[in-house]
């Protein structure tokens, strides 16, 4: 047996995956197919979990939502960053404590803040307009709500445009220079009590230069705060550490990082007097690279290019189409034979940006072929669809040899479940 990772090895010129055989799983549960190995995401939390003892580990929801998941990482002690009613009630159903859960977003609904009012979760605040809200409907509950303010520390961080969320043009969080009158404005509202201060600066960051940055100016702001007579009980510093998603590339580690912040964050606190938690937002780093997904070959088309044309599209991992990201991908009923030809593996969906791998040099393939595009735990199946009327795949968990079925794949009547015909079309 040859290892390509700790979770991934080759055995009879067969990919596997948590000690499980992925051509195996292709056949016995079809292709598309998610695969998740619980000892990965384990080992990836205790990582990020022991780089951060004395922190806080809210788990962003929103990488990976399946329940099965959320269960692991509450049992590891994760809380939960969420950023809808259905990442709430999910991170909720899977055990997580509502006062491990911190509910963030940009325009929640008022149902929203009244489930998160019901529940008790705290809120990050991402306008004055929320906040007024919020204190309206938690007054008329006869509650205080525990809150605080996602900054927009106007950092800029090195990675894809759609994913920086800490530029002063971003949707997200109130602007550096009004957060500390926001929170002056929260001191005279009935209903909310500020104890934090949030932000997020953006995702698949692999320079820790911006979370230095980050932090700095997050302890200008809890100073100010301070002065305020606010009592700082966390302050979050978001996710955002990225993975290698291809062999070459050189990324920092969750020590790293917190070489990086927690002497800046350790020695402003104690100047300051105060002693607030520190709590970090993992999502990709968690589940990134634990998760696999099997897809069968229905055709090879030879003509400008060498297509391979395989049952996932970006209905099922839309992160290519959608950020031109990288996935390195492995012809699993071949793994341990050289390259021979050079391929793009494209998907069945009607759109030309529906490539899920351009330019790999693969062993032969033919059709019947199973392959496997690695690191899709994040932000794959949490982003997936069904375009095209396209069911959505199955989602199988594994650990040391054991299989568990964790999602069933949809069926024609999961497409048309919610819909209705007028008895007037009938």
């Amino acid at each position: 047996m040859s290892r390509i990772s700790d979770h991934l090895s080759i055995k009879n010129h067969h990919l596997t995956i948590g000690g499980v055989d992925a051509v195996s799983l292709a056949q016995e549960y079809g292709t598309p197919l998610y695969v998740i190995d619980e000892d990965r995401v384990r080992r990836n939390f205790r990582t990020f979990k022991g780089a951060f003892p004395d922190a806080d580990i809210y788990y962003a929801a929103k990488a990976n939502w399946n329940l099965a998941v959320l269960r692991i990482l509450a049992s590891e002690g994760a809380g939960a960053d969420v950023f809808s009613d259905g990442e709430l009630y999910a991170a909720l159903l899977a055990g997580i404590p509502p006062d491990r859960i911190l509910f963030n977003g940009n325009s929640k609904t008022i149902h929203e803040l009244q489930m998160a009012i019901d529940v008790g979760v705290r809120v990050s605040m991402d306008s004055l307009h929320e906040l007024y809200a919020l204190s309206n409907l938690a007054l008329e509950s006869g509650k205080t709500m525990d809150v605080a303010f996602r900054v927009n520390p106007d950092v800029s961080s090195d990675t894809h445009p759609k994913i920086a969320t800490g530029l002063a043009t971003s949707k997200f969080g109130i602007g550096y220079a009004d957060v500390v009158e926001a929170y002056n404005e929260a001191k005279k509202l009935p209903g909310v009590r500020p104890v934090g201060i949030h932000c997020h600066i953006g995702s698949q960051i692999t320079d820790i230069a911006p979370f230095r940055e980050a932090v700095e100016k997050m302890m200008d702001l809890a100073e100010q705060i301070t002065r305020l007579g606010i009592d700082l009980e966390f302050v979050d510093l978001g996710g955002g550490l990225g993975i290698p998603y291809q062999k070459e590339m050189e990324t920092p580690e969750p020590r790293d990082l917190a070489g990086a912040i927690l002497p800046i964050f350790d020695e402003r606190s104690k100047n300051l007097g105060i002693s607030p938690k520190l709590i970090l937002e993992p999502g990709r780093y968690i589940v990134g690279d634990a998760s696999i997904l099997l897809t069968g070959v229905n055709t090879i088309k030879r003509s400008a290019r060498n297509f391979v044309g395989v049952d996932v599209g970006l209905n099922l991992l839309i992160r290519p189409a959608m950020y031109d990201a990288y996935h390195e991908v492995i012809v699993a009923n071949k793994a341990d034979l050289d390259g021979a030809e050079t391929y793009d593996i494209v998907g069945p969906i009607c759109e030309s940006g529906d490539i899920v791998a351009k330019d790999r040099k693969l062993p032969l393939i033919e059709p019947g072929d199973v392959v496997a595009v690695l690191d899709v735990g994040a932000y794959g199946f949490s982003m997936s669809s069904q375009y095209n009327g396209r069911c959505r795949c199955a989602e199988v968990l594994v650990c040391d040899g054991r299989v568990d079925l964790i999602r069933r794949r949809e069926d024609y009547g999961d497409l048309i479940a919610k819909q209705a015909v007028p008895a007037r079309l009938l």
